[in-house]
């Protein structure tokens, strides 16, 4: 009696929708905690640097020295808030914190740059911080080159060789190119595995899984049906993140959104597949959610390319984040998203993740049937 037996399974699958639907925690964090990390890695995870208070030391003082002053405060970037007359006031202002970086016009600034074509700025930057001395010069360096090409000289430097730098993909170097595709994937990776984990250690907790495994469904349907709905969820989830990143960060979407979509479920897939795997090695709804988040939440931050590029990390660690799942997903959405490729670009990482699903589920199923013999 197959349809029996599918309307059994059907009636399963509902029921873990109901319950799930009923537990208002568990609506607050599949849908709650998305939307909240995603803003917050948004708005306030970034390397980037806006308004950061400099000093200005114009030992020429004339119209041209000012005028680069002008555009360095509107560029967004600088806010130049204190004005010194002195070398001996140059310590103190980086020593107190009132300036990051100071910047040096030297004499008669104007005239040499007209008549000589060749004027020097000295940028002085508080290195007790290297990333942010790092890049308040790098934007300083290119505000003043952009400067000396509209005003008619080459650059500062005295180079000859002629450097066109061009940012593919990303020319305003947005931070959040690289958090959007970050957050994607910890959300789903920590969603969908821990809440199927925890939802099939709860049964095993309560005791209750051996009831169900006595009952006319399969095990493997009984596992599906706990997953059932967490599929849905969590694709609803990413159609969610992807919407926002969209329309309040102006994430481009330059590829095909049905690649797109096939990414993040199979993602889902594998996600889940690994929440089963936890659940057969976890006999309490704890031990299921440490696994998932020592197991799942600092691997995904640490050695997926979300924060730090794997190509700077030891070769050890390069090499093991060749296993972490969220790594392919990651290049996979950036390929598609911001690159705008097509499935020739991204096939390694899709079978790459189908890989790992089968691994994961051929593990899984090996382990659950020992634990029912």
């Amino acid at each position: 009696m197959p349809n029996k037996k599918t309307n059994k399974f059907w009636g399963f699958a509902k029921k873990e929708f109901r319950h799930i639907f009923r537990d208002k925690r568990t609506l607050l964090i599949i849908f709650g905690m998305p939307i909240a990390q995603l803003l917050i890695f948004g708005y306030v995870v970034t390397n980037e640097i806006k308004d950061a208070n400099i000093a200005i030391f114009d030992k020429s003082g004339d119209y041209l020295s000012q005028k680069l002053t002008s555009k360095l405060g509107s560029s967004g970037y600088f806010i130049p808030t204190t004005f010194i007359h002195s070398e001996t006031e140059i310590e103190p202002v980086l020593r107190s914190g009132k300036a990051k970086m100071v910047l040096v016009y030297e004499p008669n600034f104007a005239q040499k740059f007209y008549k000589e074509g060749k004027s020097s700025i000295q940028i002085i930057t508080d290195a007790s911080e290297p990333n942010t001395a790092s890049l308040l010069s790098n934007y300083a360096w290119a505000i003043i080159n952009s400067f000396a090409i509209e005003n008619g000289v080459k650059e500062f430097s005295s180079s000859s060789i002629d450097i066109r730098l061009r940012m593919l993909y990303n020319p305003e170097l947005k931070a959040v190119f690289m958090f959007v595709p970050g957050t994607m994937a910890l959300i789903l990776m920590l969603i969908t595995a821990m809440m199927t984990s925890i939802s099939i250690a709860r049964e095993k907790e309560l005791g209750t899984m051996e009831i169900l495994l006595v009952s006319p469904l399969k095990p493997s349907q009984i596992i599906i049906g706990k997953v059932l709905p967490y599929v849905g969820l969590a694709f609803t989830n990413a159609l969610v993140i992807l919407f926002l990143g969209y329309t309040v960060f102006s994430l481009p979407m330059r590829g095909s959104l049905l690649l797109l979509l096939l990414v993040n479920f199979i993602f889902i897939i594998l996600a889940l597949s690994l929440g089963i795997l936890i659940s057969t090695v976890s006999k309490t709804q704890q031990v299921a959610m440490f696994f998932s988040m020592i197991g799942l939440m600092l691997p995904t931050i640490l050695l997926s390319g979300f924060i730090f590029p794997i190509e700077n990390m030891p070769v050890i660690l390069q090499w093991l984040s060749l296993i972490m799942p969220p790594r392919w997903f990651i290049s996979a959405l950036k390929t598609i998203m911001i690159k705008g490729e097509g499935i020739l670009y991204v096939w390694k990482e899709i079978l790459i993740m189908l890989g790992m699903i089968v691994f994961f589920l051929t593990l899984s199923i090996k382990k659950f049937k020992v634990r029912l013999s």
